[in-house]
């Protein structure tokens, strides 16, 4: 492929992307957003029901590299997850870990022929279900968070150094919170020959809402005003555009990547 349409593929992924899907059991919204400071879109997301493939990536290194690198995950997502077929969960999980795998080959490969890219990489979150269960694939400090009778709760743990040093008690969450270091990443897609995802599995209730989002959403929006905005009963891309108008009003600091996944009180039989 040439260069120039290659980066023009890459624009064209990166640029404000909304989408929204439902089947029978499941609604998804999905949306990213370039946000006030950031001179381009590195994030990516994705929401498709019917392959059972949800998404968030936010890439990273500059001169282009993180839209390629978050691309290059999308890229692999797609791939892998081609098929409408229901898997068992063991299947499922290969999938999963299949996509961190061939999205770490894909950015690796890159860097071999454009060596100026060399660093660039991306945080993911991807989650598909099977039946009533899901199971997610974590990488970085993207996260993903449940809510289910009014409570929200953080199912990943960041890959940060910042936490590292939270959770060593070296310092508190006041100072995680205004820490410099906190855009430190410990691991991600693309950086080191191997990878290794956190996998997190459970169960899927009625009416209970998923959201993977990127650090551009959860260091502007706090975990209250999330909940806030989740406990509305109001259809997903109305949810998503509001706490993405949430972040832009706190300063809009970085780009904005937020998938939605809600399995309806009354699922359509």
């Amino acid at each position: 492929m040439a260069q120039n349409s290659y980066f023009s593929q890459i624009h064209h992924l990166n640029s404000t992307i909304e989408t929204m899907t439902r089947n029978t059991n499941l609604i998804a919204y999905c949306k990213t957003d370039q946000g006030l400071k950031r001179s381009s879109n590195q994030d990516i997301c994705l929401a498709n029901t019917t392959r059972r493939c949800f998404t968030v990536a936010d890439g990273m290194g500059g001169a282009a590299g993180g839209e390629i690198a978050s691309a290059l995950f999308l890229e692999a997502a797609t791939e892998i997850f081609n098929s409408s077929e229901g898997l068992p969960v063991t299947e499922s999980r290969k999938k999963i870990e299949s996509c961190f795998a061939l999205a770490n080959r894909k950015i690796q490969s890159h860097v071999e022929t454009n060596p100026t890219h060399a660093g660039m990489g991306c945080t993911a979150e991807l989650m598909t279900v099977t039946d009533n269960i899901f199971i997610l694939g974590h990488v970085g400090d993207s996260r993903t968070y449940c809510f289910h009778n009014n409570t929200l709760t953080q199912l990943t743990k960041d890959h940060s150094l910042v936490q590292e040093q939270l959770e060593q008690g070296l310092i508190s969450q006041e100072q995680a919170n205004s820490c410099r270091y906190q855009n430190i990443l410990l691991r991600a897609v693309g950086t080191e020959t191997d990878i290794k995802a956190d996998i997190i599995r459970g169960i899927i209730s009625p009416g209970i809402t998923f959201l993977l989002c990127s650090d551009g959403l959860y260091n502007m929006v706090n975990s209250e005003e999330i909940t806030s905005v989740l406990s509305f009963d109001a259809p997903l891309a109305l949810k998503a555009n509001m706490l993405i108008d949430m972040a832009n009003d706190a300063g809009g600091n970085d780009n904005i990547a937020i998938t939605l996944i809600q399995c309806p009180n009354d699922p359509t039989p």
